[in-house]
């Protein structure tokens, strides 16, 4: 029995997004049920470096199917301009849970886009208006094009607007995008008036205020992945309903860390778990719904879920690279 390895690229074509999509809302589902197990996340502080390593273990039974393994992780932020090499480098392990055979070890960078754009999507589908055919953007770096292409897969987006100050990145955008959908650049306000909105961006002072979204408008909060990172106002987040992925992670570090470490927001304006809306303990959008928040912080059962889709689109079309890591005739 072998091992497969799969380089970014093939993890890229394998990781199919409606795939990956429904996987991920599954991976939702379990942790509701409580059918999953995920330590927390550990850290290796590497100030030597100016880095760290962090490592992400799961385990998840959606009923359907089970998936476990780890994502070994790490933030280099001199690996750029001295190594040139990027910031953020991810390994994952997939395994079998029978077993523990190492069924592949893959490229967990691209892994991460691709469920992190997905975790948006199922998002979007249970919190946007129904007929949403237009997105917004706040940052055009490599995780709009992710938002984008999952995004679009469980709404109509006909229209698309993006909004960032590199001038250079957003017309790249535009130039990838605009033989498919009506593609433009704009301001923040232009981008929030959409009927979905995802920002992308590492800020720590809010740039998306309440005056720049719509009525209806759902916005995925996307950048916040670390403590005092903070991507839309104190007003905005407490005029809106928010749904999280994990009260821990987010309360720590997603888009709610700071105005929840302040006393600003509390438990009672937490509507719920993402969870708990696919597994329908409590709605999504309905007709009184006005602006809704996903925070997104990434939990290592997307990771997990999404691995799997890899690995077994990947074994059925014969791609990756076979090897014998492990001595089976022992």
């Amino acid at each position: 029995m072998n091992t497969l390895l799969l380089d970014s690229d093939a993890v890229d074509d394998h990781a199919r997004l409606a795939d990956v999509i429904d996987a991920v809302e599954g991976a939702f589902g379990a942790f509701e049920r409580g059918d999953t197990q995920m330590p927390a996340k550990s850290y290796i502080d590497l100030p030597r470096y100016n880095g760290d390593f962090r490592s992400m273990p799961a385990y998840l039974d959606t009923g359907e199917w089970d998936a476990a393994g780890v994502k070994w992780v790490n933030v280099h932020p001199d690996n750029p301009a001295d190594h040139d090499l990027p910031t953020v480098l991810g390994t994952m392990i997939y395994s079998d849970p029978e077993t523990a055979f190492p069924l592949a070890i893959m490229d967990g960078t691209t892994l991460t886009m691709k469920r992190t754009g997905a975790a948006a999507a199922v998002a979007t589908d249970q919190l946007a208006v129904e007929g949403a055919s237009s997105l917004g953007l706040v940052g055009a770096g490599v995780q709009s094009y992710t938002q984008l292409e999952a995004i679009s897969e469980v709404r109509p987006i006909e229209k698309v607007v993006v909004s960032d100050p590199d001038e250079d990145r957003v017309q790249r955008f535009v130039e990838t995008y605009e033989d498919r959908f009506e593609v433009r650049a704009g301001s923040i306000a232009e981008a929030g008036s959409c009927d979905v909105l995802s920002t992308v961006t590492p800020v720590e002072d809010p740039i998306v205020g309440l005056d720049d979204v719509g009525e209806h408008t759902h916005v995925n909060a996307i950048g916040a992945d670390a403590e005092g990172k903070h991507e839309l106002t104190d007003e905005l987040l407490e005029a809106a309903r928010i749904v999280i992925d994990d009260h821990e992670q987010c309360t720590h570090s997603g888009e709610i860390n700071v105005p929840y470490g302040e006393g600003t927001l509390t438990d009672a304006d937490i509507y719920g778990e993402i969870g708990e809306l696919v597994v329908g303990a409590k709605a999504g959008r309905t007709d009184d719904t006005g602006i809704t928040v996903f925070d997104s912080t990434g939990l290592a059962i997307q990771d997990v879920a999404a691995a799997r889709v890899v690995y077994e689109n990947a074994s059925a079309d014969g791609d990756g690279y076979e090897f014998g890591m492990i001595d089976t005739d022992q």
